[in-house]
């Protein structure tokens, strides 16, 4: 008998920066879907309006947490 949790691995956290606030919006069978731009919908990959929060963003850098609070943070890299 082998050892299961040999195979289980641990996910590994990644930040993904969103710059959509809005849907996206896509025609599928001559209606329209809202797919989700900003990365926040509970519905994904539908719109459910979480987009709304993320409009007074502007050029601060925020993380999200599962209750839909942020928090403002600076990026780790210097890309520009």
């Amino acid at each position: 008998m082998r050892d299961e949790s040999l195979f289980h691995t641990t996910a590994m956290a990644r930040l993904v920066e969103h710059k959509r606030n809005r849907p996206y919006v896509v025609k599928v069978g001559g209606e329209d879907a809202y797919i989700c731009g900003c990365g926040l919908s509970g519905k994904k990959p539908f719109c459910d309006g979480t987009h709304k929060k993320t409009l007074d963003e502007k050029d601060q850098l925020y993380i999200y947490d599962e209750k839909g609070n942020r928090v403002g943070i600076t990026s780790f890299y210097d890309n520009e």
